[in-house]
């Protein structure tokens, strides 16, 4: 990954800057390359810090840890609905749920109506390590956006969820 990609302000206006020249005789709409290439390297870097200084001394990966968190807050998913609340494929869920299950924080069961689908469920190990993470990452949660306003990461996370239906949407057509 170039050093621009990685660095502070500076450095990132100036890579955005670069690709503006370097790309300028294509037919790009810059503001909206711009704004998704930070949304990307936004989320990776969070999530590189979080599994760094959050789920790491826990054993979890990202992936594992989001889908202990849609289990609690959602309850038994059916695997093909829980892998999409994740946001992985069925098959990086089938090795999360070996992980997981291995750990004792999750369970699969058939589904009594189709025993050709699978039931997923959280333990009550499961719970507790989600409800003993949850404050951690939270914090981590708040240090991440601690230089934006409240008004501002109320505005960033209203902004982003307008980004992600239209995103959904164009899926969806």
């Amino acid at each position: 990954m170039p050093s621009a990609f990685a660095a502070g302000d500076d450095e990132l206006v100036e890579a955005e800057h670069l690709i503006r020249d370097r790309m300028s005789g294509l037919d790009l709409d810059l503001l909206s390359l711009a704004a998704v290439s930070n949304v990307f390297r936004t989320a990776t870097t969070v999530r590189n810090h979080m599994e760094r200084n959050v789920l790491k001394p826990h054993s979890l990966s990202w992936s594992a840890f989001v889908v202990l968190f849609v289990l609690h807050i959602w309850g038994a998913k059916e695997s093909r609905e829980l892998a999409t609340e994740a946001g992985i494929s069925g098959g990086t869920l089938v090795g999360v749920l070996d992980t997981l299950e291995r750990k004792g924080l999750a369970v699969r069961q058939p589904v009594l109506t189709d025993r050709r689908r699978v039931g997923v469920a959280l333990t009550d190990a499961g719970t507790t390590v989600v409800e003993d993470v949850m404050p951690a990452f939270n914090r981590e949660e708040a240090q991440v956006t601690g230089d934006l306003t409240a008004e501002e990461t109320a505005t960033l996370a209203r902004l982003l969820r307008i980004v992600l239906r239209t995103a959904e949407d164009l899926d969806n057509r």
